[in-house]
């Protein structure tokens, strides 16, 4: 069992940025990947980003993809996300996610049923 915590949410204008982090506890040695999920009010789950924890290879979501950047410290079993150039339609709760099941394939860390162990979520509001 792996216990994910994340930090680092909060207000910031449009324009601004903001730096999540995600400590994981636990578990840690079967990380295969960590991704990022945001959900806005009345909106389904969305993929923001994720990195293969063994390679460092990252994907992003369409919508980020320029402005935010995951990185991990694989010592201190955490992993960041950097949110640059923030707009309103990034208002939601961010998730932090741990994958354990190796993938081949970038669809695979794009699904969030891939992922087995959720953190409790973090909220991050941008205002115009």
């Amino acid at each position: 069992q792996v216990q994910l915590v994340e930090s680092g949410g909060g207000l910031a204008q449009a324009g601004g940025s903001l730096r999540l982090s995600c400590v994981a506890s636990g578990r840690t040695f079967s990380t295969s990947a960590m991704g990022w999920f945001r959900q806005a009010p009345g909106k389904e789950r969305e993929f923001v980003t994720a990195i293969n924890w063994r390679s460092g290879s990252a994907y992003y979501g369409d919508s980020v993809k320029g402005r935010f950047t995951i990185s991990r410290d694989s010592a201190k079993n955490t992993v960041f996300l950097q949110m640059n150039s923030l707009k309103p339609e990034d208002t939601a709760v961010y998730y932090c996610a741990q994958m354990t099941k190796v993938q081949y394939y970038s669809i695979m860390f794009r699904t969030a049923a891939k992922y087995e162990s959720w953190g409790q979520g973090t909220q991050v509001t941008v205002s115009s």
